[in-house]
């Protein structure tokens, strides 16, 4: 099967998205400036995942369910998965991910997932329906995942970058361990007031997790010139990661997050974890505005 990679523009802005993974390929400004990393595989080959039903590592590549052992690879196995497109416009795409044999195989439930992007003037929209058609409650977790140019392409250097948030953020954050597991206890924030200065130093330890943010929105970016905004509101939970030295910043709302150390509960009783009542469905969105 062929993968196809649907374009969408406002003239203020432009994307690409490949059928597999309903992942971003490309984000453009209207004079054609890459606002996303290019997946340079000897670096990360990543652009901007779709983390679906699992975020980050789970104990022994495995989680239980209802008395079961079900594996599951790291951020689950949307991001592996080829999407059917079921709308396209000049301005608006959306893929689907239903559930089939296989992914019945590992993740036991009637699901159907979907992604739609839209662009309008300088802003991408990404929005996600979760539906769950079965007749038992669904867990899950869900995260975008996009890997923005670290420094933009507006010609200011890469150590004038910051995030700076919609609110004071004085809350501790929270780590990883080096095996990929949610640490249990809090360390201080390295934002001062609203801004997180960007340092390579800061992601030595992996990913910068908020779990207890005051703002659902921020803006990435130097002083001088466009910044991007980022819109989460329907996510309580934002990371923020790099590998130290390379060109691009992930800035990614999560619901959900990696095991923490040790876990051997159920999925469903997993911190962060969204439950889907039967017959229901949930809508979580987020959007990249370029801002001047």
């Amino acid at each position: 099967m062929s993968v196809e990679v649907p374009t969408i523009s406002s003239g203020g802005i432009s994307a690409g998205i490949s059928q597999l993974g309903a992942e971003l390929q490309f984000l453009r400004d209207g004079h054609g400036r890459d606002l996303l990393w290019d997946g340079d595989p000897a670096v990360w080959h990543g652009r901007a995942p779709i983390l679906f039903p699992v975020i980050g590592l789970l104990e022994g590549g495995c989680y239980r369910l209802d008395g079961q052992r079900y594996a599951m690879p790291k951020h689950g196995f949307a991001r592996h998965s080829t999407f059917d497109i079921i709308d396209q416009a000049a301005d608006a795409v959306t893929f689907r991910l239903s559930a089939s044999e296989q992914t019945r195989a590992v993740y036991p439930f009637a699901f159907q997932l979907d992604i739609q992007f839209c662009v309008s003037a300088t802003q991408l929209r990404v929005t996600a329906d979760i539906a769950n058609f079965g007749d038992v409650p669904m867990p899950a977790s869900f995260g975008f995942h996009p890997a923005l140019r670290w420094p933009l392409p507006f010609d200011q250097p890469r150590a004038m970058h910051t995030i700076r948030f919609a609110q004071d953020e004085p809350a501790p954050i929270r780590r990883i361990n080096a095996d990929g597991f949610l640490l249990p206890d809090p360390q201080p924030t390295p934002v001062s007031g609203d801004t997180l200065v960007l340092r390579d130093d800061l992601f030595v330890a992996d990913a910068v997790i908020f779990d207890r943010l005051n703002s659902r929105s921020a803006s990435y970016g130097p002083p001088v010139g466009p910044r991007l905004a980022i819109d989460f509101a329907d996510f309580p939970t934002l990371g923020v990661w790099t590998k130290p030295g390379a060109d691009f910043l992930c800035i990614e709302p999560w619901q959900g997050f990696a095991d923490p150390v040790g876990y051997a509960g159920d999925l469903r009783d997993k911190p962060g974890i969204l439950e889907i009542a039967a017959g229901s469905s949930k809508r979580l969105a987020m959007s990249l505005t370029l801002t001047t």
